[in-house]
């Protein structure tokens, strides 16, 4: 190892992509690659084994996610600098610039890449000074992929697939969740609300009382009630009245600036 070298450890699943990351840092001066994995398990069992200054690492592995991989590194308190490595994903970058998170974009731009070592080699040595924005970056991810963009509604005796913005809202009906889109009326495999909003965008979808869950950009009405409570109309056929319990109605009227 070169004396006083910028360390890497280079993590992605296609080899073309990790021998071609490998071939531009070794044209850099004073960088030294020096350890590679083809998956999530692999880059954290090199990166200890390592303990390089940068870890590059791929968003999308099997095994564990470079995301994954990231919160896995903060939560032990020693991991390495981190840049991601990502094809384009305009949801991803718009989440890595707000988080003024670095990250590399496929195929890797040598002068980009020269950008983002010179800013690891700064850090070196130094408390990280983005593990907060870091820490964001993961966690909005991850709530991002375990999202669904369809989710399957029991019709009869089939399973219709729905796009997660076309439920107008969902119900708790006795021991069933009950999915109202424009087109379909029927029930949902998960056991309770908290699943269902588990894998859906919460910024769309509201928990707006114990028993519903509403896709805020599907209310026509809002109808104010007693004591300063409110009632949603829906815009499916039968315009449900939902009913906006006390602990969210400040949310509500935040919002919509009631």
């Amino acid at each position: 190892m070169t004396p006083g070298a910028l360390t890497a450890v280079v993590a992605d699943d296609e080899q073309l992509a990790r021998d071609e990351l490998c071939f531009l840092l070794g044209q850099l001066q004073g960088v030294e690659v020096v350890g590679q994995a083809a998956n999530g398990v692999e880059a954290l069992d090199e990166i200890a084994r390592r303990r390089p200054d940068v870890a590059f690492l791929d968003v999308q592995m099997p095994g564990l996610t470079g995301f994954e991989v990231a919160r896995k590194l903060m939560e032990s308190g020693t991991g390495p600098g981190v840049i991601f490595v990502t094809a384009f994903d305009q949801r991803a970058i718009e989440a890595f610039e707000v988080n003024a998170v670095d990250y590399l974009l496929k195929p890797v731009d040598p002068g980009r890449l020269e950008t983002a070592v010179s800013r690891a080699r700064k850090r070196r040595g130094e408390p990280e000074p983005l593990a907060g924005q870091l820490d964001r970056l993961v966690r909005m991810m991850a709530g991002q992929q375990g999202r669904r963009d369809q989710v399957a509604v029991k019709v009869s005796d089939r399973f219709v697939l729905v796009h997660a913005d076309d439920i107008i809202h969902a119900s708790l009906v006795e021991d069933s969740i009950t999915i109202v889109t424009d087109q379909v009326s029927g029930t949902s495999n998960d056991r309770t609300l908290e699943e269902l909003h588990e894998r859906l965008d919460p910024e769309v979808f509201w928990r707006v009382h114990r028993s519903h869950l509403v896709n805020i950009n599907k209310v026509k009405e809002i109808v104010p009630w007693f004591s300063r409570n409110y009632i949603l109309r829906m815009t499916d056929a039968k315009a449900t009245e939902i009913p906006v319990s006390r602990s969210h109605t400040r949310r509500l009227r935040a919002y919509l600036k009631l």
